[in-house]
């Protein structure tokens, strides 16, 4: 019986060795993720967004433009939705390199980079142009280099629009229509500190408790982006948005530090480029969805307020300035001068 064992054994040892010997058919990627070829190693990409949502539309551009600008070598497969974990989970998971790249909102990354937190101060740019040629450029490259030590590297920003006011109350057309107003806001030191330098109370609170708290009168409105009015049904609660984008944290499309390391100089150059220019098609996406967005919440009944002139509102945050001066203005000199 032990001879039969000891026999059988040795049999699955050498089918074991010989099946190892004749399976070199593929390469995998830092999490594991098994090539087409043994020339093609596949990598994942986490997105928390739909499939059809802008960021994932910039997410699948730049994996083309991988795939095209290393002959193949790379490819890279979008997990959107929320595949691979919430966004928190995904920082940590890049970090380990369980997975090879991400699409992140840039305010937690302030946990692995204080510098980035400069990308929350109000009326931060003067226009659109001046702000994506910052961020497409030198400056915003620099930037996202100051995460470099956490074990994660950015490769470029992508468009998540302008945070902007709504209510229930009345049209805010000047600084002076916010005094007195309940105004939702992140969890964030700096929003709250907005708000309030406005004349505004600032209500922390959870995103999706919003709708029931405008609906019952606990806050008069909130604040965000037209696509985010329009798909979280604010709008059927706060009828009066104002066209002035007063933040805009950007979007980071990011690598993990273990799959750098191991691309060639000139492969680390084709990924950097490829995330770059598939920045323009992801903000034309965008675009896209503000306008329909826009559209939609309008002929709903919305009444959407233009702010011609911005001036008043930027001396009022001069306070949040003062406040953050020392710690961001470095930066703040770089992405605006």
């Amino acid at each position: 019986m032990r001879k039969n064992l000891a026999a059988l054994f040795s049999v699955l040892i050498f089918a074991a060795v010989v099946l190892a010997a004749c399976g070199g058919g593929s390469s995998e990627g830092a999490s594991g993720e098994s090539g087409d070829s043994e020339d093609t190693t596949v990598l994942r990409l986490a997105e928390n967004q739909p499939e059809d949502y802008p960021t994932t539309i910039g997410a699948k551009k730049f994996a083309e433009l991988v795939e095209k600008k290393t002959d193949g070598r790379y490819k890279v497969k979008v997990y959107a939705g929320g595949q691979l974990g919430e966004e928190k989970s995904v920082i940590e998971q890049v970090q380990l390199g369980s997975i090879d790249l991400a699409r992140v909102n840039a305010v937690p990354l302030a946990e692995f980079s204080e510098e980035i937190g400069v990308l929350s101060m109000p009326f931060l740019f003067e226009n659109e142009k001046q702000k994506w040629k910052k961020l497409n450029g030198e400056a915003g490259q620099e930037l996202l280099g100051t995460l470099d030590g956490s074990n994660l590297v950015g490769l470029a920003f992508y468009d998540s629009g302008e945070r902007k006011f709504y209510n229930s109350v009345r049209p805010i057309k000047t600084v002076e229509d916010m005094k007195g107003l309940k105004l939702r806001v992140q969890n964030s030191e700096i929003a709250i500190d907005v708000v309030e330098a406005l004349g505004a109370s600032a209500t922390p609170m959870e995103y999706g408790e919003v709708y029931s708290a405008m609906q019952t009168g606990v806050i008069d409105g909130g604040e965000n982006n037209f696509p985010s009015y329009y798909t979280a049904n604010h709008y059927e609660v706060a009828k009066y948005f104002t066209n002035l984008g007063y933040q805009g944290v950007p979007e980071v499309l990011m690598a993990s530090q273990s799959l750098w390391d191991k691309l060639s100089k000139e492969d680390k150059k084709a990924f950097r480029e490829a995330a770059l220019e598939s920045v323009k098609v992801q903000r034309e996406a965008w675009k896209d969805l503000v306008e329909e967005s826009k559209a939609k919440v309008k002929k709903a009944g919305s009444k959407i307020i233009e702010v011609k002139d911005p001036s008043k509102w930027r001396e009022a945050v001069q306070p949040v300035y003062d406040k953050y001066g020392d710690k961001y203005g470095k930066w703040i000199d770089k992405l605006t001068k």
